[in-house]
């Protein structure tokens, strides 16, 4: 891949990442410093359900923090955009929707596959 396009995907990585983490510590800061001494049990009750599904999001979130980092890490190695099951390229209209993958379509399309049979 070209040098300018991989250093494109780098930037739009980047920046996803630092998204990511300013929305994780405005998570962690909100929670530190909001009240929950709240006399109602139903309000109270609403709060940690509210709370529940933000952190299951914010873990969600760190499992992509990862896999940005690791896609920063394959274009740092040169093996960004290349398919680790056929070796092939992965076409760049799936990596621009989707610049953390590793699979091509063809190679993800047959994995999913093999999870509905298996």
């Amino acid at each position: 891949m070209e040098k300018q396009k991989l250093e494109e995907f780098r930037q739009i990585l980047q920046n996803q990442l630092n998204e990511l983490l300013r929305e994780a510590g405005k998570t962690v800061s909100e929670m530190t410093t909001e009240k929950s001494n709240l006399p109602d049990i139903t309000d109270l009750a609403t709060v940690e359900s509210d709370r529940n599904f933000e952190l299951r999001i914010r873990d969600r979130e760190r499992k992509l923090i990862k896999k940005i980092r690791e896609a920063i890490e394959r274009i740092d190695s040169g093996e960004f955009g290349v398919c680790e099951a056929c070796e092939e390229d992965i076409g760049e209209a799936r990596l621009r929707a989707r610049p953390v993958t590793t699979l091509c379509i063809d190679c993800k399309t047959e994995q999913e596959r093999q999870e509905k049979i298996g």
